[in-house]
């Protein structure tokens, strides 16, 4: 490979890079706990976008509200880590590896 086709295709993998990590900051998860009181929906790069508890679950006390939302959040970072891969795996698709 010549270094002006290695040069054309790593701008051609800089836009596509790009375009997908638009993409992700345009996307939104939404992560929910086991039985649904909390509620986090954030972007594919991680940005809380909104958050929800149920009052029920506010009137259960602190530990209960720390086991929802940690619940909740972990749902919603492996949906995101899931999208990531998928835009990011599209973005990259095709291109050759250099040797």
């Amino acid at each position: 490979m010549d270094m002006e086709s290695f040069m054309e295709q790593a701008r051609v993998l800089q836009d596509r890079v790009s375009a997908a990590q638009d993409l992700l900051d345009k996307t939104t998860v939404r992560g929910i706990s086991e039985n649904g009181a909390c509620i986090v929906t954030m972007t594919g790069k991680y940005d809380l976008k909104d958050f929800k508890i149920s009052e029920d679950l506010v009137a259960a006390g602190t530990d209960a509200v720390s086991e929802a939302v940690s619940a909740a959040f972990r749902d919603a970072k492996a949906k995101a880590d899931a999208t990531i891969d998928k835009i990011m795996g599209d973005a990259t698709a095709g291109m050759p590896m250099p040797e």
